[in-house]
């Protein structure tokens, strides 16, 4: 059982609602960089979130391996570090809301936590719905890429009232074998009571007694500020949405904004679309402390999941930077890196650089370097952004994230539990307490029903999962007997005797029909082994992988 307070121990909510805003690679230089080219762009000293800080946090995630490879520790990832901000516990990078082991248990989150409570929840994003940080708060894989489950999980297992962001491109379902298969399962929600939109229009339609609504605004991610038509929404429109539906209950609500494409600008190094992408984001802070301030019962937090790109606002020992051309590019790189991949030429080059930025003075120097590249998977993009950033006067360490702290801003009774110096997991439990919040009993109901084991598949297709960390967390017993060769399971049922040397599986002493493998010294039996040992019809759901106990 996870840990927290009980329910008996539970405090009174200090705020009836809680709004929390995520800028996904919203480093403190990012930040900068935003207020810098307001001030000097927009004549606005300082952000909307600027006069709200509190404090700081830690981002590290739990160390994790795959295959002997280090795949997270210091530097986090969107799942682990929204892991910990949504549910108050560290996992390892990729895993969605699930426990750091072979065999995962889920961890609720506030958002569970707040529909056990009867409260409305919802989640807006300029990335897909489907993606690491929003589905953190309402789903539970133990890898953020199958986004396919974390949409029908939203169906099946939760309760979220409001679903604004991209993704459309998941929202159908798949065949057993995990073949895609044209189904939409979008008449599904509907059939649930939801209203979905799919642009502008469509969001501005739905009125404060919706309900239920799933906005679905880009096939993939939300459209770049800078690539945006007018039929797409900002995020500070689909946040006022989400609030205008959620704040009709009069038990209050929990909701997470994100500021999602902060992160993909910071990735593909392009600081224009990451300014951009910021003020979207404050403009949505405005929203929310507007609402806080009118309610008088409404806290807010406010921070960031980790800092990508290694950000640093100077280069080149020149003590100056070049704002004044900061807004030059048109639009997002995104869209540039596409039409720069099919360039032949430098000249082809020199003329789609000058056509989208105003930039005429390309040597061929820089042209040759874009024609080729810079050697990351951002390919001619990726030259064409740090081309740029000289010109900018502005530097990045890689196209990853960085292990720096990230900032805090908060307002409302919040704001004194997550003062100072904090960990991200410091969020979840600050929402938790004055909201009123059992994460504990929302830990305690999902992990009665679910397991998220590590798995591999037979020749024949059939799932196949790790003897010993699935018995053991079944609560049977696991020995081995070295003379006879044999790993013997053992439970109140009775027990299951499997040979090393022939892969034979007895029940009781006589022959089961089932069979074991041995993969890298790890031994690996059928979902039906269990079933005996437990007593019970465990199941397999191939699509979000895990299993249902009961």
């Amino acid at each position: 059982m996870a840990a927290g307070t009980t329910a008996q121990e539970q405090p009174a909510a200090a705020s009836k609602n809680v709004i929390v805003l995520i800028g996904d690679g919203m480093g403190p230089a990012q930040v900068s960089a935003a207020r810098t080219f307001s001030k000097y762009k927009l004549g606005k000293n300082s952000l909307e979130l600027d006069s709200y800080y509190v404090g700081q946090a830690t981002t590290y995630a739990d160390r994790g391996e795959d295959g002997g490879t280090i795949v997270s520790g210091e530097v986090t990832d969107s799942a682990s570090a929204g892991t910990a901000f949504a549910t108050g516990h560290k996992t390892y990078n990729a895993g969605i809301s699930v426990s750091n082991e072979d065999v995962s248990e889920p961890f609720g989150s506030v958002i569970e936590a707040s529909e056990l409570a009867g409260k409305s929840t919802g989640l807006v994003t300029t990335a897909r719905i489907t993606h690491a940080t929003p589905a953190v708060y309402a789903a539970h894989v133990r890898n953020r890429d199958n986004e396919n489950a974390i949409a029908s999980q939203y169906l099946t297992d939760g309760d979220v009232d409001v679903l604004f962001g991209g993704g459309k491109q998941f929202f159908f379902s798949k065949e057993e074998k995990g073949k895609r298969t044209d189904k939409t399962i979008i008449p599904d929600f509907e059939a649930k009571g939801y209203k979905v939109v799919y642009d502008k229009q469509g969001l501005a339609s739905l009125g404060s007694q919706t309900g239920k609504a799933l906005g679905l605004f880009g096939n993939s991610h939300v459209d770049y500020v800078l690539d945006r038509d007018a039929k797409v929404p900002n995020l500070a429109e689909m946040s006022q949405k989400a609030i205008d539906i959620l704040s009709q209950n009069p038990k209050g609500f929990t909701m997470m904004i994100e500021g999602g494409r902060i992160d993909h600008a910071g990735h593909a190094n392009d600081l224009s679309s990451l300014v951009q992408e910021m003020l979207d984001f404050d403009a949505a802070v405005k929203v929310a402390m507007d609402f806080a301030k009118k309610d008088g019962n409404t806290s807010v937090v406010i921070t960031a999941d980790h800092e990508t790109g290694g950000l640093s606002l100077s280069r080149d020992n020149i003590y100056e930077i070049n704002v004044d051309d900061w807004d030059a590019q048109q639009k997002s790189s995104e869209l540039i890196g596409g039409e720069l991949k099919n360039a032949k030429s430098r000249s082809e080059v020199k003329a789609i650089v000058a056509k989208y930025t105003g930039y005429e003075d390309l040597t061929d120097a820089e042209a040759d370097f874009i024609l080729a590249g810079d050697g990351s998977s951002y390919k001619q993009e990726g030259a064409f952004n740090a081309v740029m950033a000289r010109k900018y006067l502005i530097g990045w360490s890689g196209h990853g994230h960085s292990a720096v702290d990230v900032g805090v801003w908060a307002y409302g009774p919040i704001a004194e539990k997550v003062k100072g110096q904090v960990d991200n997991t410091d969020i979840a439990r600050a929402v938790a307490s004055v909201a009123g919040l059992d994460l504990a009993k929302a830990s305690e109901q999902l992990q009665k029903e679910y397991l998220y084991p590590k798995f591999k598949n037979s020749p024949e297709g059939a799932a196949l999962f790790p003897a010993r960390a699935l018995a053991e967390a079944l609560g049977a017993q696991v020995s081995w007997e070295g003379a006879a060769r044999k790993v013997l399971l053992t439970s109140a049922n009775g027990s299951i005797s499997v040979s090393i040397d022939t892969s034979s599986v007895q029940w009781n002493g006589g022959e089961s029909g089932l069979q074991a493998q041995v993969d890298h010294d790890v031994l690996y039996l059928p979902l039906e082994a269990f079933s005996k040992l437990t007593g019970k019809s465990l199941k397999w759901d191939a699509l979000s992988e895990r299993i249902k106990l009961q």
